[in-house]
């Protein structure tokens, strides 16, 4: 019988005389396998494989572009501050305070001064979500690379290791999630002035957000001398929202054309401007109309459009009129 193996066992004979080659991941795992014990390669496997269950199911890339596009939309959002009585003073019978009437209640000077720390929450919050992403992408990067090593080592005695920084990176993404939903406004001082504390329930803050006000591409056209504009909001709120639509012409050639620009207040999503000039570029930007209650909007959607030019003038009459015929 003919039976013989070379090198590192790629090169292997059988009695019929064929030759099979492993590929390399599979030469490569046979040739440990001959290095390590049985033991210690059963161990390796089965922590090769809990490593290769945590990337699939806890930092799989799906679920790193879904954090990353959720993180991406959050950034477009605006904050608002939401108050809300915490619960009714012992033994008032009267009904809950709507939010409008506690706004009333409330001293302006020590709310701006709220909005103010809003947001510098939001901002500071933005910039640990980016941080936290960043720290989850670089820590699937190191894994995928551990993986992908043909060193058995890591999996055996420096397991101890890999195991800590999974735990890192669980902990991370625990805080990632939980970083996601704006929280709660921690107050130092009341306030609402010249109120009796005993009828009134004690108040919360809290930061909210509100989906981006975002061009409709499609829809938005621009015309010879006008243009249509159409926009959304991905979840439509409860209540009406007006809107401030802004426009100006882009590299102005007179004084007289400088003063192509406008703002212009609208409580629907769509709007025609008229009065522009053809073959010319627009930009265009659309927000909510600031409203009591915001406190940081890092975004505001634009769009630039052309407009047609005019269309070419025909050859100009004949003085002699149309020839006659012969």
């Amino acid at each position: 019988m003919d039976f013989q193996v070379t090198g590192r066992g790629l090169d292997k004979r059988w009695p019929d005389g064929s030759q099979h080659f492993l590929d390399q991941e599979e030469a490569e795992e046979a040739e440990d396998r001959q290095l390590l014990e049985p033991q210690a390669w059963s161990t390796y496997m089965e922590r090769r494989a809990a490593l290769r269950e945590f990337l699939t199911s806890e930092l799989s890339p799906q679920l790193l572009r879904h954090h990353h596009a959720h993180v991406e939309l959050l950034q477009r959002c605006s904050f608002h501050i939401q108050m809300l009585p915490e619960h009714l003073a012992l033994g008032d019978q009267k009904p809950p305070l709507l939010p409008h009437t506690i706004f009333q209640l409330v001293d302006p000077c020590k709310f701006q001064r709220m909005k103010k720390v809003g947001a510098a929450q939001a901002r500071i919050q933005l910039l640990l979500l980016g941080d936290l992403l960043e720290q989850l992408d670089h820590g699937r990067a190191a894994l995928d690379t551990l993986l992908e090593s043909p060193d058995p080592q890591p999996f055996l005695a420096g397991w101890a290791l890999v195991e800590q920084r999974l735990a890192g990176l669980s902990a991370v993404m625990d805080n990632f999630l939980a970083m996601m939903v704006p929280g709660r406004l921690h107050m130092k001082h009341r306030l609402v002035s010249d109120v009796d504390a005993t009828k009134l329930p004690h108040i919360q803050l809290l930061l909210s957000t509100k989906m981006p006000v975002m061009f409709d591409r499609k829809e938005s056209v621009a015309h010879q001398d006008w243009a249509t504009l159409r926009w959304f909001v991905t979840i439509q709120p409860a209540a009406p929202e007006q809107f401030e639509l802004r426009f100006k012409l882009l590299d102005p050639r007179t004084q007289q054309e400088c003063l192509q620009r406008g703002i212009v207040p609208v409580a629907t999503c769509t709007f025609e401007i008229h009065h522009l000039l053809p073959d010319r570029v627009y930009k265009f930007t659309i927000k909510r109309v600031k409203s009591y209650t915001l406190v940081y909007e890092p975004w505001q959607d634009s769009l630039t459009l052309h407009t047609k030019p005019r269309p070419p003038e025909g050859p100009a009459p004949s003085l002699l009129g149309k020839p006659g015929h012969p």
